[in-house]
């Protein structure tokens, strides 16, 4: 039973969920929550070692090295406050574009420069939803990681084909592959998002939500937009995500 603050295993925890640094040069990650460590595991993460608090935790004590933990403490390395009692260190996966084999039909979303982690998580959870093939982060700020990415996708990062890259590696990929390329950016050659062909290989590009794609993009694909009524012009880029990926589905289910 581990109940001080200043054991060594406490310190680390704490330092993995606050350093996105000290998180990448250790190779570990933290993962909080029964759901969350059983889609982990699920989709084959390697559990280093689990914290757990026997008077919150109702789950079944999981395979692995065990530590167990008061109160006071789960509370101090609990980043959702006093939740379900159980905290897993995994190993951290690195996956390369180069890796992705797309179907015939693969849905692609691209996010260029997304910096905030609870918009990538909000992101991953539509992608995994409405079965989005694989998830870029074109020139990206966020570690994947990082605990709000793991909260607010509700563990479906674990779940999806997910890849870092670079503009120039990104475009590479997507005309190697023969995609159909979607860029958000409106002028008076956009499409309506439902006029698009979905039923094949196709990638849909989101800019940030205060300047768009960048101008690496312009040109790149066809202009596409989410038709609108109302008197604003632009959604959060997590809801323009979902939108996206929910059309992308129907069209595939017919």
């Amino acid at each position: 039973m581990i109940e001080s603050f200043q054991n060594e295993k406490i310190k680390n925890i704490t330092k993995l969920l606050t350093d996105n640094r000290f998180r990448k040069k250790s190779g570990v990650f933290v993962v909080e929550g029964q759901q969350e460590n059983e889609r982990a595991q699920k989709y084959d993460f390697e559990a280093v070692e689990f914290f757990i608090c026997e008077t919150i935790f109702k789950g079944k004590i999981p395979e692995g090295k065990i530590h167990f933990v008061n109160d006071k403490v789960y509370e101090k390395i609990a980043y959702r406050g006093s939740s379900e009692g159980i905290i897993g260190v995994y190993k951290a996966k690195e996956k390369h574009l180069n890796t992705f084999k797309p179907k015939e039909n693969s849905t692609v979303i691209i996010v260029e420069g997304v910096e905030k982690p609870g918009n990538l998580g909000a992101i991953l959870r539509s992608c995994e939803a409405f079965g989005v093939d694989a998830l870029i982060v074109a020139d990206g700020k966020t570690d994947f990681y990082n605990p709000n990415v793991i909260r607010s996708s509700v563990g479906c990062l674990f779940g999806m084909e997910v890849f870092q890259a670079e503009n120039e590696e990104t475009l590479e990929f997507l005309q190697k592959n023969q995609f159909n390329i979607y860029t958000t950016i409106m002028d008076e050659s956009s499409e309506d998002l439902y006029k698009r062909d979905f039923k094949k290989k196709s990638a849909v590009l989101f800019g940030t939500e205060h300047s768009g794609l960048s101008d690496f993009w312009t040109g790149k694909g066809k202009n596409t937009l989410i038709p609108m009524t109302g008197s604003i012009d632009s959604l959060n880029l997590s809801n323009a995500v979902a939108i996206t990926c929910y059309e992308a589905l129907k069209q595939k289910k017919g």
